[in-house]
Order: structure tokens, then sequence, then C-alpha cells
């Protein structure tokens, strides 16, 4: 069994590098507002594919617009969907304490989290390359708590991911208001999202009858997509793969 599953584990990254190098990516910023707020997010999209196609929200981590979070987008596009990466900062952190105070800033203020989450939704949502009724959201790090925030607001989203995210301060009855499936892609030794805040979301996904699955990498600590050592490579390989297989699903491609 174990030597089947690492069989259909390699088949599923094969086929996500099969479609990342026959994808032609195109990409542009896109300038918008959150209130009189100027904001910055990026466009990926394969040029191949044609007609209305589903589309993803893809959060950033608490580094802002990096090179790594439109390296992102643009893996995500080459699986056929539309991506925005949407700019929540507003501004781009210079080095790890700014990092620190941006999310800080945004993890005290959930409101106005969910009003930049919506902003870059909005711009998603209106591009007429995209089927609307076919939308899902993947965050990252910091931009998993913002993924969960903005599902949590009623918003039409088919499936949330979240890549090594942080879940904290979450209102529990607002899990109600989901629509659509969740998937947590978590480092089981993650000491800045350690499990006990992990189960505290998933409660809250019990709780209000929501689909959910979660999938855990042993000796895995948090920001596995950018790998320190042989389990993280192993974690962002599989959660890569999830990430397409999960979206695959549920936009029922």
């Amino acid at each position: 069994m174990r030597g089947l599953a690492r069989l259909a584990l390699a088949c599923a990254a094969l086929a996500l590098a099969s479609a990342a190098a026959q994808a032609e990516v195109k990409t542009q910023w896109i300038d918008y507002r959150q209130g009189d707020t100027p904001l910055r997010g990026y466009l990926a999209y394969d040029d191949a594919v044609s007609g209305p196609r589903p589309a993803v929200l893809l959060v950033h981590r608490r580094d802002g617009m990096s090179a790594l979070t439109l390296k992102n987008a643009e893996m995500v596009a080459r699986l056929g969907y539309v991506v925005f990466a949407p700019d929540i900062f507003g501004v781009k952190p210079n080095g790890e304490e700014e990092e620190k105070a941006q999310s800080a800033l945004y993890n005290k203020d959930r409101a106005l989290m969910r009003a930049r989450a919506q902003a870059g939704f909005d711009v998603l949502r209106a591009n007429p390359m995209v089927d609307q009724s076919r939308i899902g959201v993947l965050g990252y790090c910091f931009g998993g708590t913002v993924a969960v925030e903005l599902a949590e607001t009623g918003a039409p989203i088919l499936g949330t991911v979240t890549i090594h995210g942080s879940f904290r301060d979450f209102q529990h009855a607002a899990a109600k208001n989901i629509h659509g499936r969740m998937l947590i892609l978590h480092g089981a030794e993650d000491p800045v999202a350690p499990l006990s805040e992990v189960n505290i979301l998933i409660q809250d996904l019990r709780d209000a009858r929501i689909g959910w699955q979660l999938e855990l990498y042993s000796g895995t600590k948090h920001g596995f997509s950018t790998p320190k050592n042989a389990d993280e490579e192993r974690a962002n390989t599989q959660s890569q793969a999830a990430t397409a297989r999960f979206f695959k699903e549920v936009f029922g491609i």
C-alpha cells in the first residue's frame, strides 16, 4: 500500500509538472482600491485557455507581494485557472520586523482584513475570463487567516485551501456562513500555528457541518512552502499535489 501511495503521489506531482511545462502563463499587475487605499495585485492566467474558467484568489504570506507570491500565482495558473493575488497590506514589508508588524495590524483588525480580501475577490470575480460560479481561495501562512476570514463572510467560494496557515481569533459562529469545502495542509510540528489552534478551527467547521479535510505532514514546521529540509521538501510537494487535486474536485473538471 505504501508503494501505491508513493506512486500516486509521484503521478500527481508529474501531472502538475507536465501542466506547468505546457502552459503559457500571461501575467499583469492590476491597480485597484479598497476605500481610499490604492492597491496593486497580480493576475496570472494561461493564454491558451479560452472562455470563462475557474478562478483562484491566492493570498500572500506575511512577506506580502513577494517574488514567491508571484511564482505561486503562476504555478496555480498553469493548472488552467485565472489567478489573482490581492495586495492585503498595500505596502511591501521590508524585513522580518515589518512583516510581523503588518500581519499583526490585520490580525487585530479583522474588519479591515475582510475588506481587503473582499476588494481583491471583487477584482477577480469581475474579470471576463472568470466563471463566477467556480471560484476558490488559497492562502499561505498569514494568507491562511485571510482565506478563512473571507470564507466566513459567506462569499461565494467553492473551496478554500490553507497551506501552513495561521488560525486564531475567529468568530466561532461565523463558520456557518462558509460555502463549499475547506482543505487544511499543515505541518505537524508548526510552532507558529500549533495543532491546538488547528483543532479549534476544525471544531468550528464540525459544529457548522462544513465539509473539511486536514492533511498533516510529520516533522514539518511553519513555512514549508520554502523548504528547509527533506521533510519540508516532501510536505511542499505533497501540498502542491493536494491543492491541485482539491481544486479539480470542487470545480468539477
